[in-house]
């Protein structure tokens, strides 16, 4: 007798209808934009084309196209854009259906007496299905999905820090150039002053020592201008390495418009650190902790293994339905320690979330501090400081030609003066530095929140 079975799963059943259909995962997990630089353009890695379409700059830069460049071609953000496809991905996946299982049997063979022969060999082949109880497949795939999302966070938070490292460099780039201009500046005037002292020198007006003095000003000025311009390559490196160069092809970085503004108040901003992408983050996070208890709970119920099928007697040429159930029983593992582990997890996100928003209240009252003292500083030295400075240099140097004043006090003059300009330009640099460090935390421009106040 040679016997056949057939045995095909429950969940099987349907196969033929759903294997035609595609499985799409979610179009995108990325959260929507900050308003913090919103309108540029951020790398695709799925385009062959970003190196093509990003034009080497040779000329002036402004902060905008050095924004463009690094959102485009930043390595970080790129390798952040691909988590999030692999996330995606991995959510995809957490959403299909189990496989069902193939199972090929031959019994009663290669036996003695009646069973050396092939007539009774039973061959058994069939299919079986899993099928997930309790809702596992929608949770697991929720918590999927969530994670997902939290690597879309992580990518808005890095683009984020993109931009904010950008213009930081950006702004230094400014400074040093300013700062090298200074010492330029002071190089030709000390230059130009050496030749006054010698002038009074050969007229027998003063003391040739005078004329020494000036030369190691000179000298010092010389020295000063050639640091101030390797720190200009330096900074100009750094900005650069911020869309992937190593060398700088730009000249300048310049200023469309005026970027010294007064800060808004800070009652204004405080309610915005809800935008900030690290902090929004943990919201998602203690969603996926609440999408994680429940996946862990439903643990609790057994799968089922299903099978059906017909079983043919090919002696008899008769026919009969069979049917299989597969149940663990859960005597001993309910799961409790996984239930345990995802509610203290959860317990634990909460906390983190409420400490995370003290923290940021901190950082953005100590930033908002020192924007404000640089703002005020800034303003004080270029509305009434350096202009006395410039004054009082130019009365010196007019003096000391006419004999009205001597030697140190036109030197200590010409001194006030590289003094002054060199704090306007770390005032103007911890402006921009306090600056961006608020925008990052906000995730808002301040030109948009000022723009919200002044309007009528």
């Amino acid at each position: 007798m040679h016997r056949t079975t057939f045995v095909v799963g429950a969940g099987a059943l349907c196969l033929a209808l759903i294997s035609g259909q595609a499985v799409a995962a979610s179009t995108s997990h990325l959260p929507a934009s900050r308003p913090l630089g919103q309108d540029l353009p951020v790398v695709d890695t799925s385009s062959e084309m970003v190196e093509e379409a990003v034009q080497t700059i040779t000329g002036n830069l402004t902060l905008r196209q050095a924004l463009a460049q690094a959102m485009l071609r930043n390595p970080e953000l790129a390798a952040y854009s691909w988590s999030v496809r692999a996330k995606a991905a991995a959510s995809l996946q957490a959403g299909l259906l189990p496989n069902p299982e193939l199972e090929v049997g031959v019994e009663n063979f290669g036996g003695n007496g009646e069973y050396v022969t092939s007539d009774n060999v039973e061959t058994t082949v069939g299919l079986s299905q899993l099928l997930e109880l309790g809702g596992k497949r929608s949770k697991r795939q929720a918590v999927a999905s969530l994670e997902a999302d939290l690597a879309g966070w992580d990518f808005e938070a890095k683009r984020l820090d993109v931009l904010t490292d950008t213009t930081k460099a950006f702004f230094a780039v400014l400074a040093n150039q300013e700062q090298l201009v200074q010492v330029e500046s002071l190089a030709k005037l000390a230059e130009e002053f050496l030749q006054t002292v010698n002038n009074r020198v050969e007229a027998g007006k003063v003391s040739p020592i005078e004329a020494s003095r000036a030369q190691v000003e000179l000298l010092t000025a010389q020295i000063a201008q050639s640091r101030a311009q390797a720190d200009l390559e330096e900074a100009r490196k750094e900005l650069a390495t911020m869309w992937g160069d190593d060398l700088a092809t730009f000249s300048h970085v310049v200023v469309e418009q005026e970027q010294v503004i007064p800060p808004p108040s800070l009652e204004k901003l405080l309610p915005l650190i809800e935008q900030n992408p690290d902090f929004a983050r943990l919201q998602t996070e203690e969603d996926k902790g609440g999408a994680q208890v429940a996946l862990e709970k439903s643990k609790v119920f057994p799968d089922l293994t299903v099978g059906v099928g017909v079983r043919m007697f090919e002696e008899t040429d008769d026919e009969a339905m069979v049917a299989g159930i597969s149940l663990p029983l859960p005597l001993f593992d309910r799961n409790q320690g996984g239930i345990a582990e995802a509610k203290a997890t959860l317990n634990q996100v909460k906390y983190q979330r409420q400490a995370a928003a003290i923290g940021l209240r901190k950082t953005l009252s100590n930033s908002y501090r020192n924007l404000s003292l640089a703002y005020n500083e800034f303003k004080t030295l270029k509305g009434k400081i350096l202009p006395a400075a410039e004054q009082a240099f130019e009365a010196a140097g007019i003096g000391y030609r006419a004999g009205k004043f001597g030697f140190i006090e036109t030197l200590d003059a010409q001194r006030t003066l590289f003094g002054v300009n060199t704090q306007y330009i770390e005032a103007l640099a911890a402006y921009h530095q306090a600056r961006t460090d608020v925008e990052r935390l906000t995730g808002t421009s301040l030109d948009e929140i000022r723009a919200i106040e002044t309007k009528p």
